[in-house]
């Protein structure tokens, strides 16, 4: 295989857009996610329409052992990595004290650890040969606290500073990190964490419009892209910093609860 991205959940939104875009840009791609029959129904899209190679790795990162028999099965394989794509995540709403522990902590495992890990695991190849590209899948979340989605919101704060803090640590290679944050956007997201239903996710845009804008921030190795903003959440993002505290809470809080 060659110019390959290994991009973690592929099988649908964010991350079959870009396996599709990076495909389409002539290189490899190795696919992870869960649902098996979806990758391999995107494999065959993407080997029949870009003539590009496409593997297959069916692997729930939730799981603690994910990260490194994915690593150990490329490495095996004698694949090089170039594009390191850290897609995979999911939320939850509800008040915290409320949730199922376990989903909140299965959030966190994929959302922050296998991350952590992938990006640990693959960070020392890159530098071995001084090159490589990361890029990690944040959220406008990562700009403040989450009222009604706590732990996503953490989660999602997490990887932005941890995406940024090695960047910096490369200053002196040529690898880059590039964290995207996006808005709300059109994915499984929205109905998997029940988030469909409350007014933030009442504007949202493609998943392919983000997908190319951290994939395109990627490639010149920008430190963030923020992609998918209405206007209004622009003038809000903006205003964060200038909001009282308890005021910004209680307006999330209230974007973030069901609409009846």
């Amino acid at each position: 295989m060659k110019n390959t991205a290994l991009i973690t959940g592929a099988s649908s939104g964010l991350g079959s857009e870009f396996a599709r875009i990076h495909a389409a840009n002539g290189g490899d791609v190795i696919i992870v996610a869960r649902r098996a029959n979806k990758l391999n129904n995107l494999k065959k899209e993407l080997e029949n329409k870009y003539k590009v190679k496409a593997k297959v790795i069916a692997k729930d990162l939730t799981l603690p052992n994910a990260p490194q028999e994915i690593y150990d099965e490329i490495r095996q394989e004698g694949i090089s990595i170039q594009y390191l794509i850290n897609n995979a995540g999911f939320g939850g709403h509800g008040k915290f004290h409320e949730r199922a522990w376990e989903q909140d902590l299965s959030m966190i495992n994929l959302n922050v650890v296998a991350l952590t890990a992938l990006t640990r695991l693959f960070l020392p190849d890159f530098v071995a040969r001084n090159g490589g590209k990361i890029l990690n899948v944040s959220s406008t979340a990562s700009f403040m606290p989450g009222p009604l989605q706590a732990v996503y919101f953490a989660t999602k704060a997490y990887v932005t500073f941890f995406s940024n803090a090695i960047a910096e640590e490369l200053y002196d290679t040529r690898i880059t990190v590039t964290n995207l944050m996006p808005g709300a956007t059109e994915t499984e997201f929205a109905q998997t964490s029940g988030m469909d239903k409350t007014g933030l996710f009442e504007n949202t845009v493609s998943a392919y419009s983000v997908a190319k804008d951290g994939y395109e921030g990627m490639l010149k190795g920008k430190l963030d892209v923020v992609s998918g903003l209405t206007f209004s959440q622009s003038l809000m993002m903006k205003a964060i910093p200038f909001t009282p505290k308890k005021t910004l809470l209680k307006q999330i809080r209230k974007m973030q609860e069901i609409e009846n």
